[in-house]
Parts: C-alpha cells; sequence; structure tokens
C-alpha cells in the first residue's frame, strides 16, 4: 500500500483485486488512478498504475478479438497444489526447483501473465503443482486457488502472511506457508523465523529455490499433506504398476476397478490384495474391502 494512501484508494485496490473479470478490474484500476496520491514520492505507483492499465488494456482487446476469456482452462489432476505469493517472490524458480515446467525467469514485476503447470514425481505418485501470477497483479486467477487440493504460500517476509491470507480468503483449502530466500538470512534471521511460524502453529518450510536448501523436505511435506490413498495394481503373475492409481480415504477395491474402466468391477470375479490393509499377501478379498495407502490390487475377470 502506497505511503498517505486514502481510505478510498485502499477501497478500490480491495475491489481491483477480488474482480471477477478485466472488465471489472479496468473499472477499479481506474478508480485506483483517480485516487492514488498524487506527490513526488507517488511517482512510481502511477507509473506502475497506468503500466498495468495499458497492459490490461491490451489484454481485453485480444480477448474480445479471439473471442475467449482471459482465463486459461487447466485440467485438474488428482492431486494438485497451487503456489500464491506476490510479485518476484520466487514463484517460478520454485516451480522450476519441484517439477519439469521450465518456467521463464524473470526478474521484472508482474512478468508472469498467464497460470503456468508442471508435475513433481516421487516413486511413480505425480502431483500437478500450477505458478498463479502475481496475488497483487490482475492476471491472478482466484478459481484455480479456490478449487485446488493445497494452496502453497510462498512469502519473503513475515509480514506478508496475513496480506495474502486475506487475498485468499477462507475457502477451507490446505495452506502451507513456505519463506523462500533461505540463502539471504543468517542462522540466527532463520531460527527467529522458524520459532514465530511455530508459535503461530502455520505448517511451514524454509528453503531458498536458488541454493536447493530445504527442497528435499519441502517436497516430503508436500506429498505427506494429502489425505489420499496410492493404490497399485497388478496382473497375475507380474510386478505392481510402475504408477499408483489416486483415491479418497476409505475407497474399495470396487472403487479401483471402476477408475480403470467405468463398468469393469462387474467383471472381477476375484480380488487379491498385498499391503497394509490385508492380513498375508494375496489375500482374497471382496470388492467393499476397504484398503489403505499403498496396497496392491489384482483382480480376475469372469
Amino acid at each position: 500500500m502506497p505511503t498517505n494512501a486514502s481510505p478510498q484508494f485502499t477501497k478500490a485496490q480491495g475491489k481491483f483485486l477480488n474482480a471477477k473479470n478485466d472488465e471489472e478490474r479496468l473499472i477499479f484500476l481506474d478508480e485506483m488512478l483517480r485516487e492514488a496520491p498524487k506527490h513526488k514520492s507517488s511517482e512510481n505507483l502511477l507509473a506502475n498504475l497506468r503500466t498495468r492499465r495499458k497492459r490490461l488494456e491490451t489484454q481485453i482487446k485480444k480477448s474480445k478479438k479471439a473471442g475467449k476469456t482471459s482465463r486459461v482452462g487447466i485440467k485438474k489432476e488428482d492431486m494438485q497444489i497451487v503456489i500464491v505469493g506476490k510479485t518476484n517472490s520466487g514463484k517460478s524458480s520454485l516451480l522450476n526447483s519441484l517439477t519439469n515446467a521450465g518456467s521463464k525467469i524473470s526478474y521484472a514485476s508482474f512478468s508472469t501473465n498467464s497460470p503456468k503447470i508442471g508435475m513433481m514425481y516421487s516413486d511413480g505418485t505425480g502431483i500437478q503443482i500450477i505458478e498463479n501470477p502475481a496475488i497483487e497483479s490482475e492476471y491472478y486467477d482466484r478459481g484455480i486457488t479456490h478449487t485446488t487440493d493445497i494452496i502453497l504460500i510462498l512469502i519473503n517476509s513475515l509480514e506478508e502472511i496475513k496480506e495474502i491470507e486475506g487475498l485468499v480468503g477462507n475457502e477451507g483449502r490446505k495452506k502451507i506457508i513456505v519463506f523462500n530466500k533461505s540463502d539471504l538470512l543468517n542462522e540466527n534471521e532463520k531460527r527467529k523465523i522458524q520459532s514465530t511460524l511455530q508459535s503461530k502453529k502455520y505448517n511451514f518450510s524454509i528453503i531458498s529455490s536458488l541454493t536447493g536448501e530445504g527442497l528435499e523436505e519441502l517436497k516430503e511435506k508436500l506429498f505427506g499433506s494429502f489425505e489420499k490413498l496410492r493404490i497399485y495394481t497388478k496382473e497375475p503373475g507380474k510386478e505392481k504398476s510402475k504408477r499408483p492409481i489416486i483415491l479418497e480415504p476409505g475407497a474399495t477395491p470396487r472403487d479401483v476397478a471402476e477408475k480403470i474402466l467405468k463398468g469393469f468391477s462387474q467383471k472381477v470375479r476375484e480380488t487379491k490384495i498385498w499391503g497394509p490393509s490385508s492380513k498375508f499377501s494375496g489375500q482374497i478379498v471382496g470388492l467393499k474391502h476397504k484398503l489403505k495407502d499403498l496396497d496392491v490390487v489384482e483382480f480376475k475377470t469372469r
């Protein structure tokens, strides 16, 4: 927020950040320009707002010409995380460190104008990770954040947490705070940040996407944060599948069969399981048996 910002400017900024489409954003951006302080120290703010307005106008014209909305359609995978943060917080670097995305990294403000997607794998399990454009930009996609499984809030200072949480809203999604750029901190500063986050009972990690510090621990935390079942399948006489089927807790062999192919459960005449939910290897169970994480299921058909 700029120095000496009026209540009218703050209100217009809130409307802009919560606008539903680019046309609304343009209206509230004009309101911000009208209400912005006009003095020497606000010159950078005004220049930034005018640049945003020009960019937004161009985007609206392109969208109208193409007959499309400015939103990008993304097919949601079984497990999804969205990275949310302010401009230049290191979202693209983190996405590249965790996934195969190869997202372009820029030190210019608001350089990401559409969501970027990557996949993170461990033992055959894939998590879709999406970098949302800066939360204070006109390109930020609230819809993706509101439908994801986990929100990864990327920060460079403790003060950013409440600001970002206020903009994200309380939609009941699991949140993980990730303090980036730990390479710029000394050990005493790291201890203080860790102590503060622990005292506030945040689920958090402290990392550096530049040096790789804390990234392996973050990956383990991300995979452990999903309340999902990873169920492997196998054919008689063969090894288990390399990639598991992802299901909700309480899933049964019937659910596994139906995820393989709709109606497939009706063709199953025998089911064997190995793993945490079995009493012994190769136990024969019914289709209503409650599975556990990392179980292996084998079907014989009629």
